[in-house]
């Protein structure tokens, strides 16, 4: 269930606010003048949600890439050059 509060608790409220967006993980949607305003949510939330952003931005210029005919390397190949890079070579 999704936790509303008015942008009024921001101001009294605002460290009750973030120990819960921290320990939840949830956002908290803040309403002004009874309709929907802003959401807050923790850092560690916010940075995750951009992380999945990111992702999916590069997964769909790789679908477009693959659609063009783009070849890509093969899986094993890249792997034991990635492996080579960290470990040394084997």
């Amino acid at each position: 269930m999704p936790n509303i509060r008015p942008i009024s608790d921001l101001r009294s409220s605002a460290n009750e606010i973030s120990d819960f967006c921290r320990q939840t993980g949830e956002p908290v949607y803040i309403t002004r003048n009874g309709a929907g305003d802003m959401v807050v949510v923790s850092m560690e939330a916010y940075e995750r949600q951009q992380a999945l952003i990111d992702l999916y931005g590069k997964l769909a210029v790789a679908e477009q890439e693959i659609t063009s005919g783009a070849e890509g390397e093969d899986f094993l190949t890249f792997a034991r050059q990635l492996r080579e890079s960290v470990h040394g070579a084997v």
